[in-house]
């Protein structure tokens, strides 16, 4: 895992350096800026200077804008994709418009009903709040959302393995309290279903009564010393079982949904390969949660965006994220969306800040 505070530290030099660059440039350079990338956010393309020109309140011809725009890039704000083409934002051209010149808008009052609707607790575990709360944002936003859920610790009741197709088995595990949840595990090929009906009475033999976490240690532990009578492929599916459901040691669980809304815009096959490979990224899990581990740590709506890391560095996506707590303070998780750089980030941070701090009261 990466140093939390030192990945903070990262971020809040990034927008100092980025407020300096912005001082630097004068009314008519930011107002050139501004207009290109909300163009850029438009539409995806590169913006020329005819398209700058039709577009600006202020009378500049496109020669003027063309040597603004020269002067953007030299300042490492723009950059031509092609040698013909117009100019795009660089990553720190974008991190400057968001800390320095985005005006953020306000959440319309039907996107708040739609998320109060997705967060009311009634008749609904954290789980399953948590789990519509994602829906909802990522609905809104047509991105992915993504949820950091503090790993439930309530006494077990029920385990049992369903087979899909081959390789593929659904875990149920149901809680004291009523609570159901759904995983998929990979197993072996060939398990008959004698070998699942075995696993799942084996561990509601051993887990009733105890949270995951004492099942865990119990049962792989006799499982590793051999004390079990469990035959090859069973072992195989309760270990497996047991390690998706305690996140291989992980306090946390991570909830991704609506991974497809980031097809929907895809504009050119560079594009399509660059969500490829967030997809590809996504899989391992592992730097999304070093970036939610590093959101928790922070106060507030925090943007991790392109090459400032190693999740979206190849990927040229964008990460908003603000952490949700208990009525006691204490931050527990993280929610937020997936998309490409050219999010509409007027609208979608205060999103995101809105559904955290319903989480918040919700679950509190």
């Amino acid at each position: 895992m990466i140093d939390v505070a030192l990945s903070h530290y990262y971020i809040l030099s990034k927008v100092k350096r980025a407020m300096t660059k912005l001082e630097e440039l004068d009314k008519r350079s930011r107002e050139v800026f501004r207009h290109i990338v909300d163009t850029y956010v438009e539409t995806g393309e590169p913006v020329g200077s005819k398209t700058l020109s039709n577009r600006l309140g202020i009378s500049l011809s496109p020669a003027t804008i063309r040597n603004v725009m020269a002067d953007l890039e030299e300042a490492g704000l723009l950059y031509a994709p092609h040698t013909s083409a117009g100019r795009m934002p660089t990553d720190a051209g974008l991190r400057l418009f968001v800390h320095g010149i985005l005006e953020i808008g306000d959440l319309a009052p039907e996107e708040q009903k739609e998320i109060e609707r997705h967060c009311k607790a009634t008749g609904k575990s954290v789980s399953d709040v948590l789990e519509d709360a994602t829906k909802a944002l990522s609905g809104l936003s047509r991105c992915a959302g993504v949820v950091l859920a503090p790993k439930s610790e309530a006494i077990l009741k029920h385990i049992e393995f369903v087979s899909l197709s081959p390789g593929r088995v659904l875990v149920v595990l149901i809680t004291e309290d009523g609570l159901v949840e759904n995983r998929i595990i990979e197993t072996p090929l060939g398990i008959p279903p004698s070998s699942l009906i075995e696993a799942g009475n084996y561990l509601n033999n051993r887990l009733s009564g105890k949270t995951l976490k004492e099942a865990k240690i119990q049962i792989l532990g006799e499982v590793e010393e051999n004390r079990s009578q469990l035959d090859l492929l069973t072992s195989k599916v309760v270990e497996e079982g047991l390690a998706i459901w305690a996140g291989k040691g992980t306090s946390t669980s991570l909830i991704i949904r609506g991974q497809s809304n980031l097809l929907q815009d895809v504009r050119h096959v560079e594009e399509l390969n660059c969500i490829r490979l967030l997809f590809e990224a996504l899989d391992t899990q592992e730097e999304l949660l070093e970036l939610l581990d590093a959101a928790i740590a922070a106060d507030g709506v925090q943007i991790f965006m392109g090459s400032e890391n190693k999740l979206f560095q190849l990927s040229g996506c964008s990460l908003i994220v603000s952490p949700y707590s208990t009525d006691n303070g204490r931050i527990v998780g993280a929610i937020g969306v997936i998309g490409p750089a050219r999010l509409n980030y007027s609208r979608i941070i205060p999103m995101v800040d809105y559904t955290a701090k319903l989480i918040s009261k919700t679950i509190g």
